[in-house]
């Protein structure tokens, strides 16, 4: 009994100093984050401009992975695809949008154009 008693007056004063104490564990969580979306800008804007009009999809899509947006459709007898990469931040929030991404048109699997992806519209193309 009196082991128990000289226990419980140890333990309780430090459990209830402890109440208010927080260990952060990795750092500025938020900073990581973020680079990691600056470094996949930065090695979709370089594997990007390394690709050619006329490329294949299947070639594009194997060298820069899955798309953020994708898009399928036919338009006059042509299959449509669109491919959506974030290239750039734009909104603080770290979610992306199209607007910070650099589409890629595909016309029949071939490549027909890029551009910035906040200016892309199904009148595009050709």
């Amino acid at each position: 009994m009196k082991k128990s008693l000289i226990a419980l007056l140890v333990a309780a004063p430090l459990t209830f100093s402890l109440t208010g104490c927080v260990v952060a564990v990795g750092g500025d969580d938020d900073h990581a984050f973020t680079s990691g979306f600056t470094d996949r800008e930065y090695n979709n804007r370089k594997k990007i401009a390394r690709i050619n009009l006329g490329a294949s999809y299947g070639d594009v899509s194997r060298d820069l992975g899955v798309a953020d947006f994708n898009e399928n459709y036919r338009k006059d007898d042509k299959n449509i695809q669109v491919l959506f990469y974030r290239t750039n931040r734009v909104h603080k929030d770290d979610l992306t949008t199209k607007d910070e991404c650099t589409y890629l048109y595909f016309v029949n699997g071939e490549l027909k154009e890029t551009g910035q992806g906040g200016d892309f519209s199904r009148n595009t193309g050709l």
